[in-house]
């Protein structure tokens, strides 16, 4: 298993594994993923449901019934559906977004494929996605399984991440870098 410097990947690897199993047993990997990553969207477009899943101060029975309440209104259902109302019972919503990338990565292993996390500045069009498959499939040997988070800090380019390796080609870096230089020579 991958290490992680969070300390919630132990719990998040538990989790996603067991997830993972069940789903394989239920030949339903295909659409606990496509739940997964329709749960992850809403929790990057929504600021009320991040605040949910991380704070304490809501009791485990009104994360579970909020995120039941969620789930089943956005047709997040079956495994995945009892799976996130679990994981609320059980006070561990806020390794969620662990979970899920723990769930990307060995449902993308056992595919035979790498996983990789690129955050871009812009949304990437299909072609661009395409494209960078291409480009990281020649430097990983197999298929590389992409998901794309947008990220308008960013100002421009991108920033990959597949396995220990970080390739960052943002505008901040490149600004960030260059302000520091100034800095030594000033």
């Amino acid at each position: 298993m991958a290490q992680s410097s969070s300390p919630i990947s132990g719990v998040a690897e538990r989790y996603a594994g067991s997830l993972f199993e069940l789903a394989r047993q239920s030949n339903s990997v295909a659409k606990v993923e496509a739940d997964l990553n329709s749960f992850a969207k809403m929790l990057d477009d929504s600021a009320d449901l991040t605040r949910l899943i991380n704070s304490p101060v809501f009791s485990s029975e009104d994360q579970a019934k909020a995120i039941a309440s969620i789930a089943d209104k956005a047709g997040i259902t079956g495994l995945t559906g009892n799976f996130l109302r679990v994981v609320a019972r059980n006070r561990r919503l806020f390794a969620v977004p662990g979970m899920i990338k723990a769930f990307r990565r060995i449902s993308a292993e056992q595919r035979g494929e790498t996983s990789a996390e690129v955050t871009s500045a812009h949304e990437l069009t299909a072609a661009q996605q395409t494209e960078l498959k291409a480009a990281l499939k020649s430097v990983a040997g197999k298929d590389v399984a992409i998901t794309v988070t947008v990220d308008p800090s960013l100002l421009g380019g991108l920033v990959v991440k597949m396995g220990s390796r970080q390739i960052d080609t943002s505008l901040k870096t490149k600004l960030n870098s260059l302000k520091l230089a100034l800095k030594e020579v000033g």
